[in-house]
């Protein structure tokens, strides 16, 4: 239910956007006759028994796969540890570079796949961890189902939390946070301090910052650097981890309207990279 409300808060397409979502589709022969343009951002859900070739493209004649069908839109995964391995790490360099290349004896095709992953897994096969009473999954079962996500996957995802069980309180007892419409202003908010910030740049987003750019927009205190430190050795988070958390903490405190990116965010960065915290499980 997340994952398929998330296009109704992102920033709305630019007509470049627009363009290059409506050639993907086009190619791929799932153009609309009645729609000329794309104009709302792709939303694929494609289930856990696809292959390979689908997820990434491909075939005699290459055809763009769903990692590009959601190109500038989401890309949901539900019950992510019941994909084949292989399936998953196809999506490692598209998650790095933005596009996906498929070689052929007539040449190189590439793709374009700059998408936003969201996954969901359950915690356990039973589903049930960590309630001990209800779990009837062994350690080895729960470890060996967690393993079939490999840590560099889960180090390409920039936030990784757990969402524990709803109260029926919370469920039935009337809305207390902001609805889709009040988190897109926050988001769009955002978006065009990233814009101004980034004006001479090649890029849009702080999520798109290399580790140059990293040094230039998240400049660290003494106090923050220390915090970090002690996360990277701590956490045994890699350098990879590390940019990802000085990238969310740079998101945060645009959400916040701080100028400055200060321990405070750096704190809530680090909670959301779960999977660093807990070793990939």
């Amino acid at each position: 239910m997340i994952a398929r409300r998330i296009p109704t808060i992102l920033p709305r397409l630019s007509l470049e956007e627009s363009i290059e979502i409506t050639k993907v589709y086009s190619v791929a022969g799932l153009l609309d006759e009645s729609c000329h343009i794309i104009n709302r951002r792709p939303f694929r859900a494609p289930h856990h028994t696809i292959s390979l070739h689908a997820l990434s493209g491909g075939g005699h004649n290459p055809r763009p796969g769903e990692i590009s069908l959601a190109h500038g839109g989401v890309l949901f995964l539900d019950e992510l540890p019941e994909f084949n391995r292989n399936v998953l790490e196809v999506m490692r360099q598209p998650l790095e570079d933005g596009e996906v290349s498929i070689s052929r004896l007539g040449g190189i095709y590439r793709f374009p796949a700059d998408f936003m992953l969201v996954a969901a897994r359950n915690p356990c096969p039973c589903g049930q961890y960590p309630d001990m009473n209800r779990c009837t999954c062994t350690v080895r079962q729960i470890r060996n189902y967690n393993a079939r996500i490999s840590k560099p996957l889960l180090d390409r995802i920039d936030i990784n939390v757990d969402v524990r069980k709803v109260d029926c309180r919370q469920l039935f007892g009337g809305r207390t946070g902001k609805n889709s419409a009040e988190m897109r202003e926050s988001v769009l908010r955002t978006q065009r301090i990233q814009s101004e910030r980034f004006s001479g740049e090649n890029i849009r987003f702080n999520s798109q910052m290399d580790s140059a750019l990293c040094s230039k927009y998240v400049v660290l205190d003494g106090e923050a650097k220390n915090f970090m430190e002690d996360c990277f050795a701590d956490m045994d988070m890699t350098a990879r981890g590390a940019y990802r958390v000085l990238k969310i903490a740079r998101t945060i405190a645009d959400l916040d309207g701080d100028p400055e990116v200060g321990i405070k965010h750096l704190r809530e960065a680090v909670f959301f990279r779960n999977a660093d915290i807990q070793g990939g499980v």
